[in-house]
């Protein structure tokens, strides 16, 4: 039961640092173009990393708990982009319905 909890600990670290991150970033003038262009490729990387764990374990070479945590941390990182994705078009909608 330990396992599960240490890995929503560990993901939810990994997401705290990413965006502790991209607020340096951010902050040492690196626009938000660029911070955004970072973010969409670690969460490639991510996903790149849960196929390579997943391809691991299933030719005998990795553990269950290493595939766990990578796909954990790929569907969180999926799930911030598509949360964030959402507030994009929001904003422009807004945007695009004031009145001139």
């Amino acid at each position: 039961m330990a396992v599960p909890i240490l890995g929503a600990a560990q993901a939810a670290s990994a997401a705290y640092r990413a965006v502790q991150g991209a607020a340096e970033a951010v902050s040492e003038g690196a626009g938000f173009g660029e911070t955004l262009s970072r973010a969409v490729q670690g969460a490639i990387d991510m996903g790149r990393s849960a196929d390579t764990a997943s391809s691991a374990a299933l030719a005998g070479q990795g553990s269950v708990t290493d595939v766990v945590l990578a796909v954990s941390r790929a569907e969180l990182a999926l799930q911030t982009a598509t949360a964030v994705r959402d507030r994009v078009i929001s904003a422009y909608q807004d945007v695009m319905r004031m009145p001139i």
